[in-house]
């Protein structure tokens, strides 16, 4: 019962201090707010849904793993997300030349602004990817393999910007 009081106690002072949590984020106590606009779509080939379903899948996840309150403009912290590039290329080819698996690929560039802490800015480029079947048209399989490469971009861009690892 001891040992369980003092894992207990040690765990919320760490909490306590602020910066570090459970979600594994290092945020500053003093950092209370973030600005993440609409993703703008630079690549060549578009995807019409693919920025505004990143832009909710960032807002989403700042908002479950952090204490930060979003706000529209000057956010303490600030991550700016651009589609660079969507592209399909085939990744196996069968003896009789012809593509036997394809693969997706989703670029993102972001550039991310800590006006309290500069020290913090990241600025770089992600890209995730998930392959499928070349039987398939990409029409087919393209939500599904969009919803699962986001979850990827996601991921990484949370870790790189508040969890900085």
């Amino acid at each position: 019962m001891k040992r369980a009081f003092v894992i207990l106690a040690v765990a919320l002072a760490a909490v306590s201090c602020g910066i570090y949590s459970f979600t594994g984020t290092s945020i500053q106590p003093d950092v209370n707010t973030i600005t993440i606009p609409y993703v703008e779509n630079k690549a060549v080939r578009i995807n019409p849904s693919l920025s505004n379903d990143l832009t909710e899948a960032l807002q989403e996840k700042f908002r479950k793993l952090t204490r930060l309150e979003q706000v529209d403009v000057d956010g303490d912290l600030e991550l700016v997300c651009e589609i660079t590039g969507y592209d399909v290329k085939a990744t196996a080819i069968t003896a009789e030349e012809q593509a036997a698996q394809n693969r997706l690929t989703v670029q993102v560039k972001i550039e991310f602004s800590n006006r309290k802490y500069p020290e913090d800015d990241v600025s770089n480029s992600f890209s995730a990817y998930e392959d499928f079947d070349a039987t398939m048209s990409l029409d087919a399989v393209e939500g599904g393999l969009c919803e699962a490469i986001i979850e990827k971009l996601v991921e990484d861009i949370f870790n790189a910007t508040v969890a900085q690892w």
